[in-house]
């Protein structure tokens, strides 16, 4: 038996993670076991969305992160690690400055990547064999700051796009009517063009919170009635009562309502009366690309 170990740092708009995987190879069985997941609240977009710049108090914080994360990498070793930074660090004016910060003091590289290129990290963990091959799925990751929209038809991707419309900016008020209507009115287009039936595979921290206050497994279709009714309990709820009765970490709290309408509402405007929640996300991703990375690179030698 082979075995390997990766490490992915997501750098969201609401949370910062670090995720370190271990792959084992039985033969032509490969197997992803996660090793250690740490998750830090910072709420980068709080500030890059309306300032577009992130505060000194808030660099501090993101810095001792990435230097809590570097001592914790040191322990693991892990063969790979790759950082990526997404909507918050693309509006960020300063989040340039910050990467190459973080690189002087830790050695860390940071990513900033495109939503494009954010939508490919979670297409590569194995988003392919959540699909049946004769059905349309639109894949939808809801973040803090931005919507991955990508539609697939008989597994290939056909349509992509990226909305700055995310769960801290609808919590802020910060989403232009424009933006919204141009999501809706992109959505419906896709819609009329699809023949049949549109599934919804769903990804991000807050639409597996809705699985899990369902009682749903991972993978088990969920209808649009359980996401709306569930929804619009969130919504009639305060962030007080929500963190007391439903034992939400306080920044699930509240966006977890605003990341609600953005799912919903995708759903109705495509169509789509079941919505499919596998266990993925930015992390996943990347210790996969890492693994078939490493593969390729010892397969050259």
């Amino acid at each position: 038996m082979n075995s390997y170990q990766f490490a992915a740092i997501d750098i969201g708009s609401n949370a910062v993670r670090l995720l370190v995987s271990n792959v084992f190879e039985h033969g032509s069985n490969i197997t992803f076991k996660k090793q250690s997941l740490v998750r830090v609240p910072l709420r980068l977009g709080a500030d890059a969305f309306i300032h577009k710049h992130l505060p000194e108090n808030k660099e501090e914080e993101f810095v001792h992160a990435m230097h809590a994360f570097s001592h914790l990498l040191k322990v693991y070793k892990p063969q790979k690690m790759r950082a990526l930074a997404t909507s918050a660090f693309r509006e960020a004016e300063n989040g340039l400055a910050i990467v190459d910060r973080v690189f002087a003091e830790t050695g860390i590289k940071i990513e900033i990547i495109s939503g494009k290129e954010e939508a490919e990290v979670v297409y590569a963990n194995g988003l392919r064999e959540n699909m049946d091959a004769d059905k349309s799925y639109l894949y939808m990751d809801v973040g803090g700051g931005s919507t991955e929209l990508t539609l697939f038809n008989n597994h290939e991707a056909i349509a992509a796009r990226s909305f700055n419309v995310g769960s801290i900016r609808l919590l802020m008020n910060t989403v232009p009517d424009e933006t919204w209507d141009e999501m809706k009115a992109w959505v419906k287009d896709l819609a009329m063009q699809v023949n049949g039936e549109i599934s919804m595979i769903g990804s991000g921290g807050n639409i597996n919170k809705y699985c899990k206050l369902l009682m749903k497994d991972y993978g088990e279709a969920l209808n649009y009635n359980e996401i709306y009714n569930l929804y619009k309990r969130l919504k009639d709820l305060d962030t007080d009562q929500r963190i007391q009765t439903l034992y939400l970490n306080p920044d699930r709290a509240d966006v977890i309502v605003p990341a609600g309408k953005i799912f919903t509402s995708v759903m109705r405007w495509s169509g789509a009366k079941t919505a499919y929640v596998p266990k993925i996300g930015v992390s996943d991703g990347v210790i996969k690309m890492l693994y078939e990375q490493h593969k390729i690179e010892n397969a050259l030698i």
